[in-house]
Order: C-alpha cells, then structure tokens, then sequence
C-alpha cells in the first residue's frame, strides 16, 4: 500500500544516480555559506561540524531556480547559522533538523498542520536510517518506503470506559441480516470514532482522530475521513486500524460521496468551491471539478451520472452532469435546503423550515408540486422507488410514492429520541434510523416499509458505517 504512496514523488523527484541521493548544488552551496565544513552524505543527509544533522525532504517537483534562498523556517525568521528546527528553502527543498523528543528518541518537529511543502516532500529512499528515528504522524507522508515507525504507528486503538449498563447485549432475532456487522460510528460527543458489535450496545474500543470528524464513509474495509482541524482526508485500513494514507488539499475538505461501482468517491469543499476526484483502486486524487458556490448537502445518483448540491450562501441547488463534461446547471433557489433526493428523473427537496417538500422535474427544470410534510425534515433515503422522509421534529417518517408522489403512509418512531440519520446497510434491504441524543436506533425493512426492531445503543450518532467484522492482520 506505501508504493502507490511514492511513486509520483519518485518518479518527479528522484533524479539520482542508483543507490545515492545527491542533494543539488545551490543546496550544498546554501549550507556552506554558514558551515563551510558540513558533511553531505552520500543519502543526502547533512552533518554540521558540531554533529547537528539535518534530514533534507526532496520535493514532489523540482524547481529550476538557480540560486537558494529561505523561504520560512520554524521558529520563524531564523538564519541557517542559528540552526533551526526546520527550514524551507525557495526551490521547496525542506531541511528537517534531528532532534530528541521527551522519550530519548530521534525525531523532527512535530507541527499540528505542517506547511505543504512538508506534507509533499520525500526523504531520501536510500537514507541510512538513524537508530530509533521516530516520525510525527503529521508527517507520516514523508517516510515513503523506508522503514521508520511513526508516533501512531502503534495504531489507533484505545480503550473505551464502560460499564455495566454500557454493555448490555442486543437482540438481533428481529434482524439476523446484523448478525457479526461491526458498527464504526462518529459522534458529537466524542472526536474518536466509537467500534461497536452490532449485538451489543456500548462501544468495545475507539479509533483516534487528532479532530472531530466531518464525514465518515466506508469502501471495502477502509474508513475515509475528513476532519475539522485537517487539510486531508484520511484512509484507515480496517484490518490493522492504522492511517495509511493522507490526501492533501488546498482547503480543508468536507463532504464524502461514494460511488463504489465506479470506484471513485467524491470530497467537497465548500471553501474553494471545488469537487475532488478520488480513485478507490489506489486511494489517490484523480480530478478536482469546479462548481459554483460554497457547496453542501451532495448527493450522487444512483446510477452514478449526476452530482446535486446546494450552495449554503445563496440557498441555490446546482446538479453537475458528469458524463456531459462536468456540465453545470442550476435546479433554482430554495429556502434552508435540509436534503436533497433524486429518484425517477425528478428532483426532491426539503426544507427543515418550511416543513415543505418540493419536487422538481429534472428535464424541465419545472415545479412539479410543494407537498406539506413532518416537522423538521432531516434526511431521505429512496429504496424500490419509495422515498422515505426523516422527520425528526414529529419523530416519524413520511412514506412517498415516487410513482404518484403521494405520502403512502406514516411510521411513528420512538417519541424518547431526536432521529436524524438513514443509513442503508449494504447488501441487506434495512436502513438504520440513528439518533444524536438518545440511545437507541430504529432498523427499517424497506420491503415490508416496516419498523422491525428498535435496539439500545449507548453512542449518539453523528454517522454511522455498518460492515462485516474485518479480519484484523495478525488475528488467526
């Protein structure tokens, strides 16, 4: 999984002899204008007179400029001579200076958000690795393929308190399709994603997050997730719950979308207006599509061909046509967009406010109708051509026909909750209703349109992914 990590920084970056790492010249002229006796080893690596060694990160890209200036350092404003903890050159060369951390090892500085050009820079791939080099998790992009352990590389693991009644077990006779599913479950109460079985109701362990998740979503045993502290998106593989990769943006990312035929999942950013593209087959960025306005609320098609979202600044809903190259069009202006649904060519939209439910024909860009629903619509979920509307204010769901778009019927939920999710359960016919307050969640049977269970779980949810347990490596 670490080659597709490097290969473009290999092959753009790595303009070497085999088996040495030569560092440019106006680098080692820079250098000597303050140590004119520093040692550059043949892995590149610099040795001052007085022992300090530097760990230079080579750029995804070479710059061509002819003489080497600072461009920052970290303490900032500091000269080579004065030897800071980092520095950043004008041809985004980075010399990362070798420290020891507060356990006795060799480390580099540990930054929250690390500039970009620390986040894309390599070290050299034939480095003699100091002996106990750890690196910053922040940082962790930079390793490549040598063999250096990481703050995390423990793993993301860590215990959870729980007691008796956090831990009461669940009877799952009602929905046996949930028999040895693992629920991975973000919350607004806890930044870490909380691991539950799904026949039981407390969380059995947590995976760290550094910040409260965005968005989570789950593809073939890995998590994504975008956070609120973060210019990336992570990727946690599932079988040894570890970050093995980031995703590095411009702007910090928000919304996932996953469109597993295809094997592509799409990142929103709202901030810089921008869809980006991201290949599941070897976690990577693929594409960015630009689109107008702060973008939120996406969904995809089913089939995979059309992008909704609604700018939150102006209350517009726009779609993207992606088989017509990207195609912009404006749906038109709706007010406090909570969801938005497409199901048999046509375009439905709720609004948390209003209590309404407008539909729109997608050929026409025409107002079908505006239909009165439950209070305080927060989600949809279509199945079967049946659209299922989450009204959390009245604790029901609203049941529409999306053959006639009349309302079929009214599901009550229990009135001890605040409902706001609908999460399908791949491969099964449920859905679960989830709840940011209480404990407790719904399962649906969109074949019988039915509430089959109702089960304890001692996690409000912000997000949910259910899968089946993954085979942890090393487990037998």
């Amino acid at each position: 999984m670490k080659k597709f990590l490097i290969a473009s920084l290999l092959f753009l970056g790595l303009a070497t002899s085999v088996g040495a790492t030569t560092l440019p010249s106006n680098v080692e002229d820079f250098v000597k204008k303050s140590f004119p006796d520093a040692e550059f080893r043949f892995d590149g690596v610099i040795v001052l007179p007085d022992g300090t060694v530097y760990l230079p990160l080579i750029p995804s890209k070479l710059a061509t400029d002819t003489a080497v200036n600072i461009s920052s350092t970290y303490p900032s404003g500091r000269k080579m001579e004065e030897k800071p903890d980092a520095i950043i050159l004008s041809n985004d060369y980075v010399l990362l200076k070798m420290i020891t951390n507060s356990k006795g090892r060799n480390t580099v500085i540990n930054l929250t958000t690390p500039p970009v050009e620390m986040r894309t820079g390599l070290l050299p791939q034939d480095m003699l690795v100091p002996k106990n080099l750890v690196i910053p998790s922040s940082l962790k992009g930079i390793i490549g393929n040598l063999n250096i352990s990481t703050t995390r590389d423990v793993g993301l693991v860590i215990p959870v308190t729980q007691t008796t009644t956090q831990t009461t077990a669940v009877n799952l006779n009602a929905t046996p399709q949930l028999k040895g599913k693992d629920f991975y479950i973000t919350s607004n109460t806890n930044k870490n994603i909380q691991v539950v079985s799904s026949d039981k109701s407390g969380a059995k362990y947590a995976l760290y997050q550094e910040d409260a998740p965005v968005s989570m979503k789950g593809y073939e045993g890995f998590l994504l997730v975008t956070s609120y502290g973060k210019k990336s998106l992570e990727v946690i593989s599932l079988a040894d719950e570890k970050v093995i990769k980031e995703i590095d943006f411009p702007t910090r990312p928000e919304e996932i979308i996953i469109d597993a035929k295809n094997k592509i999942a799409y990142v929103s950013s709202g901030e810089d207006a921008t869809m980006y593209v991201i290949s599941l087959e070897n976690m990577s960025l693929k594409k960015q599509i630009r689109l107008n306005g702060m973008c939120e609320k996406v969904i995809l098609s089913d089939d995979g061909t059309k992008i909704f979202y609604n700018d939150k600044q102006t209350n517009e809903v726009w779609v993207i046509e992606l088989d017509n190259e990207y195609l912009l069009k404006e749906i038109g202006k709706f007010p406090n967009v909570s969801k938005l649904a497409y199901v048999n060519g046509k375009i439905y939209i709720t609004s948390r406010t209003k209590n309404r439910l407008a539909i729109i024909d997608y050929e026409t860009i025409g107002l079908m109708s505006e239909n009165e629903i439950g209070s305080k619509p927060v989600d949809m979920y279509a199945a079967d051509g049946i659209l299922y509307i989450l009204c959390a204010g009245d604790k029901v769901l609203n049941v529409i026909d999306t053959e006639t778009d009349t309302l079929k019927s009214v599901i009550e939920l229990s009135q001890n909750s605040f409902p706001t999710k609908i999460t399908p359960v791949d491969g099964t016919d449920l859905a679960l209703i989830t709840d940011a307050k209480a404990g407790v969640y719904a399962v649906l049977d969109t074949k019988t349109q039915k509430i089959v269970s109702v089960n304890d779980l001692n996690v409000p949810v912000g997000s949910i992914y259910v899968t089946d347990k993954v085979k942890k490596i090393g487990s037998k």
